[in-house]
């Protein structure tokens, strides 16, 4: 920190200005330190030095979470497709798997019906999700009613 920085005067001069008030002697010099128009000019100034940096900062970051949620999309989307692809070998083995038992047509229409099976139950599954997510809103509706 600087000297002219500091706002309470160094101790040389609290110890001749307490010795001075003791005998009386009236102060006849410039007000040792800076003044309180300067402190507020200081203040203001590290305010606005304060405030670009932050703005600076925020832009930087929000830069790298744009960033990186971009590349976390793509990956996942990548993901995504990788799974579809395996679920579509494992169908396809399961055809083909399930073929010496049965003929072509019966492995298929197995896995078909088992495919369906599957989407039916997930079906009825968010179906009665959405029908009790419904009933919160309606009886928040009627609470909020009476």
């Amino acid at each position: 920190m600087r000297d002219e920085d500091r706002s309470d005067p160094r101790p040389d001069d609290v110890d001749d200005e307490l010795e001075a008030a003791v005998r009386g002697d009236e102060r006849t010099g410039p007000p040792s330190g800076p003044s309180l128009f300067d402190d507020v000019a200081a203040l203001v100034s590290d305010s606005r030095n304060f405030v670009q940096a932050e703005v600076e900062f925020q832009k930087t970051r929000l830069a790298f979470a744009a960033n990186r949620s971009k590349s976390a999309v793509l990956s996942g989307l990548f993901a995504l497709a990788f799974i579809h692809l395996a679920l579509i070998a494992l169908v396809v083995g399961l055809v083909i798997a399930l073929t010496p038992h049965v003929t072509a047509w019966g492995a298929t229409a197995i896995v078909v019906g088992l495919l369906l099976l599957g989407a039916f139950i997930l079906v009825m599954r968010m179906q009665t999700s959405t029908r009790e997510i419904g009933e919160a809103f309606n009886n928040a509706n009627e609470d909020a009613d009476e």
